[in-house]
């Protein structure tokens, strides 16, 4: 669904910045890879540190970087005197995560005026193929500072 577009023209410096902050994004060495109105892409190269006894990346892994996905995609949306803050949301982990690499895409389906809908993906790509990792189904929060 498409919406009116950001309020606040220097949305993606705001993204941006924020996602400097979070200390989670820097341990598990994620990089925000795209900013744009509605749609956010996070990148997260395989470390052993993030995966689980089997050798995939932990599925709290993907969550993080999923909800971070969706919650910046929703936060171009909102006004520059606001902060974002997930209120619910839903995963499903459709195959085993393992790759080189992992690209979370997050979308806002609905922008209201305190609530987002967002869906999320989570993309393994391993030796030149592109495997569809997890979904997720987030609503998210415009505080108001």
């Amino acid at each position: 669904m498409k919406n009116s577009g950001p309020p606040d023209p220097a949305f993606e410096s705001r993204i941006r910045s924020s996602f400097a902050q979070q200390g989670v994004m820097k341990t598990i060495g994620a990089q925000l890879a795209q900013v744009s109105p509605g749609e956010v892409r996070i990148e997260l190269p395989w470390s052993k540190a993030i995966t689980q006894q089997h050798g995939f990346v932990h599925a709290g892994i993907l969550s993080t970087i999923a909800d971070n996905a969706c919650g910046y995609a929703a936060y171009t949306l909102m006004p520059a005197d606001s902060e974002v803050l997930g209120v619910e949301n839903k995963i499903n982990f459709l195959a085993p995560a393992k790759g080189e690499r992992f690209i979370s895409i997050g979308r806002v389906i609905k922008a209201g005026r305190t609530l987002a809908v967002c869906s999320g993906e989570v993309w393994a790509f391993n030796n030149g193929e592109k495997t569809l990792v997890a979904v997720m189904q987030t609503t998210m929060m415009a505080l108001v500072k």
